[in-house]
């Protein structure tokens, strides 16, 4: 059967970022991620990304490259047409390495579509062809922070995203104000990756509201396991609350649509897998909530990826696919298009359309 794996392989992917990427828990200044290759007897082969972020769940190269290895043997000599059947076997043994599930999915996926000649963004439901990313503030000084909106103005990107936590309020009050008074008509995110208490976030969106800026979104403001705290600022916020951390599978968005927990649900392929993270459009959607697509410190071939997915699927309000913009090299040819913000999609006529070089 000319859709059977015949090989899996594995290779790390060492990318050097332009500028150290910090979030509240640590900065990256190397990608350490990984490239896998499933190749089909027919000679076809997907390609997928894994990018594991110690800062962000702990996940790191070493023990990605394991989990891939643990289950080669299962995957090869599988058919990619039961793409969901080989999903439930990953889920199944590498349940707790989300990035190795959605790089082997992902290249599954990736040779499966590009065996039937048709784009990822139609495979997951053609909605749309087209999305508007934001592109992100790291943490850093306020001078960094201005430069750093600068630059994005310059480019043509109208939403900012901005990295918060990790030092005193009054710094981040600082960044924040500097930002706004550069790019008043952007706007903002802010993206606490779990850095505050709940009253630390109340405290800080009320010194904003004082200067009459308001958040469009604020991200994973506490610890991912602060269920209390989610839902004191969904209720007293003033910003609607998007859930990252928390949001890690399809179970935990149950329970926070059940807790009235957030507003807006980020999904990450790099945290669950791309079946995993249907399933979370799925609940999130049912329950009314909004839809955020977002990732980890990606190449182009991840970031399209979950472009294909939010694009295909629709009704993704809030883009955050800006990590190719951090990299020092590009070691892929082909994927989307950015002109200013707007990713675009229709070029690519089968898979992802990302190959290495």
């Amino acid at each position: 059967m000319s859709t059977v794996i015949r090989s899996l392989s594995v290779a790390p992917l060492d990318i050097p970022l332009r500028h150290p990427f910090g979030i509240a828990g640590g900065m990256q200044e190397i990608a350490h991620n990984l490239l896998v290759t499933v190749e089909l007897t027919n000679g076809i082969r997907g390609y997928g990304e894994a990018a594991p972020f110690p800062a962000f769940n702990g996940e790191t190269q070493a023990n990605t490259q394991q989990a891939i290895e643990a289950v080669r043997s299962a995957i090869e000599g599988a058919d990619v047409r039961e793409w969901r059947a080989i999903a439930a076997l990953l889920r199944d043994r590498i349940s707790t390495s989300g990035s190795a599930r959605c790089a082997i999915e992902t290249a599954i996926l990736d040779a499966l579509t590009r065996h039937y000649r048709l784009p990822l963004y139609v495979f997951f439901g053609g909605a749309g062809h087209t999305l508007e990313t934001d592109m992100t503030i790291t943490t850093g000084t306020v001078e960094e922070a201005a430069l750093a909106t600068l630059d994005i103005l310059e480019r043509g990107i109208r939403q900012i995203k901005v990295k918060i936590g990790g030092s005193d309020l009054s710094h981040d009050l600082a960044r924040i104000t500097t930002i706004y008074a550069l790019a008043p008509d952007a706007p903002l995110i802010l993206d606490g990756n779990g850095g505050f208490t709940a009253e630390q976030m109340l405290e800080l969106l009320g010194a904003l509201s004082l200067q009459r800026i308001v958040p469009v979104l604020v991200e994973q403001p506490v610890a991912a396991d602060d269920w209390a705290g989610l839902r004191q600022l969904v209720q007293w916020g003033g910003a609607p609350i998007a859930a990252d951390e928390t949001a890690s599978s399809a179970l935990n968005v149950l329970r926070i649509v059940q807790e009235r927990a957030a507003n807006v649900i980020n999904i990450k392929l790099m945290k669950s897998g791309v079946v995993e993270a249907l399933e979370i459009a799925a609940v999130a959607r049912t329950a009314g909530l909004g839809l955020m697509i977002g990732g980890m410190v990606e190449s182009i071939l991840a970031m399209t990826m979950s472009a294909h997915f939010a694009a295909g699927l629709g009704g993704f309000r809030f883009v955050d696919l800006d990590t190719p913009l951090f990299l020092a090299t590009n070691p892929f040819q082909g994927g989307f298009r950015l002109h200013g913000g707007t990713i675009e999609l229709d070029h690519i006529t089968a898979g992802h359309g990302v190959e290495p070089l």
